[in-house]
């Protein structure tokens, strides 16, 4: 569905040039770099420091043959099923290691991570083949919501979680997979516990990172962890700085993604089900045609808000994560980057759209700053244009979320342009196209 402000044109978005091979940080010479500054957890000063004494004994290899039989050691399980992964894989193991530059802290959470998401494959292949039903659950008409970080996607999730005929995936479930969630413990499952505890271990070392996210085991999470099981996702550069990994994936079919990401949606619905799923990520935007060959019965809601007040916030997301794991984080790089990135998002999920990657009636252009004035009218609008039953009580539930999470209750987040090495001017060439186009 077209938005009354959208105005429909050949789209495509300028791209002003981004740093040369030997300059980073939009063009920073290299004696000129400026390091992120962030408050430092005296956990990742400790492990840092302690590795550093200890010498390479102390250092987490990223190998790729040793992180995959870690994880089959750790599982007893040995087949990974037919989807391919194993180029991806190697693809971002090589760039972790010779482009992120990563401190003992991060060398030991990459691998940690790479070995869950090894081992989630494998007891999810295994669950399958104990139990074939899995492969013939259907996911039927899922409703996606998209769009550039910091427009209203996290709240837009939140608040369609409310009804309880949609299903979303949950932190605890994107992270522990297996055994397939159950309806008789959804609310009890000693996972939940688990995965609280590493969130809280998560806060102390990336500190006021509430303030620029909210996270929990019973929140509901984004898709690019889903799609990390593929090693084909996003999520991995906003963690650490992969250039030759992002260049590799921006040139790819994401199919093979989106067929790990429905096979995971059949694993969490089995035993657990629900009337649809409602998935948000803003990565989707990177290819339409995947999503909607995995899910061509799909509705998407495009969240819009002017770029120029989300870049730097992202970058700030961005640079703040990357910190606890890197003491090389130039913000003057990180904000260029960030915003070429999600130009290109934009500008591929337009272009989609204009080459009928689906009806347009399978589209919604919801503008951020009417999500924010009206909530509840937000939520009605998506329900009346996919023409879903609304709950009687739904406006109810959204207020009553809204009271118990007002705006900024961790504190307020602040970010400037000129902090991320970005000037508005060329910001607002790039993006010009998009904001014109939908009347931002």
């Amino acid at each position: 569905m077209l938005s009354g402000r959208q105005n429909k044109k050949d789209f495509s978005l300028s791209a002003p040039a981004g740093p040369s091979a030997g300059m980073r940080g939009g063009g920073a010479a290299a004696g000129s770099r400026v390091r992120w500054k962030v408050e430092r957890s005296v956990i990742i000063h400790a492990i840092n420091a302690g590795s550093r004494l200890l010498g390479r004994y102390a250092q987490a290899g990223l190998i790729e043959e040793g992180l995959i039989d870690s994880a089959r050691r750790k599982t007893g399980l040995d087949d990974f099923g037919a989807l391919p992964f194993q180029e991806p894989l190697r693809r971002l193991i090589d760039s972790m290691e010779t482009e992120a530059c990563l401190n003992p802290m991060g060398r030991l959470a990459a691998r940690e991570d790479l070995i869950r998401l090894l081992a989630n494959n494998l007891r999810m292949e295994e669950e399958r083949k104990r139990n074939p039903v899995i492969a013939v659950e259907e996911i039927r008409r899922p409703v996606i919501i998209t769009g550039l970080p910091r427009t209203g996607t996290t709240l837009l999730h939140s608040l369609l979680a409310l009804d309880p005929a949609n299903r979303v995936p949950l932190t605890w479930q994107t992270m522990y997979p297996s055994p397939s969630p159950d309806a008789a413990t959804y609310h009890t499952d000693r996972r939940i516990q688990q995965v609280e505890s590493q969130i809280k271990w998560f806060r102390r070392l990336v500190r006021g990172f509430d303030r620029i996210h909210p996270v929990g085991a019973r929140l509901p999470e984004e898709c690019l962890i889903i799609l990390s099981h593929s090693f084909l996702s996003y999520q991995f550069e906003t963690t650490y700085r992969l250039p030759s990994y992002l260049e590799w994936l921006g040139g790819r079919d994401l199919r093979d993604a989106y067929e790990v990401h429905r096979r995971f949606l059949q694993h969490l619905q089995w035993r657990c089900p629900g009337e649809r799923w409602v998935l948000k990520a803003p990565a989707h935007m990177f290819d339409f045609e995947a999503l909607f060959w995995a899910y061509p019965d799909a509705c998407v809601v495009m969240t819009h808000r002017d770029p120029l007040k989300v870049t730097a916030s992202n970058a700030s997301l961005t640079a703040t994560l990357r910190s606890a794991f890197s003491d090389d984080v130039d913000p003057i790089e990180v904000g260029p980057e960030c915003s070429r990135r999600w130009a290109e998002a934009i500008g591929r999920a337009v272009r989609s759209r204009d080459r009928g990657c689906a009806p347009a009636e399978r589209f919604l252009d919801l503008y951020y700053s009417d999500l924010i004035s009206d909530p509840a009218g937000a939520v009605k609008k998506v329900y009346r244009s996919f023409d879903m039953q609304l709950p009687d009580d739904m406006g109810e539930r959204v207020r009553g979320f809204l009271l118990q999470h007002p705006k900024d209750r961790f504190g307020k987040h602040h970010y400037r342009l000129e902090e991320f090495g970005l000037d508005r001017d060329e910001e607002e060439r790039r993006y010009a196209a998009y904001r014109e186009r939908f009347g931002l």
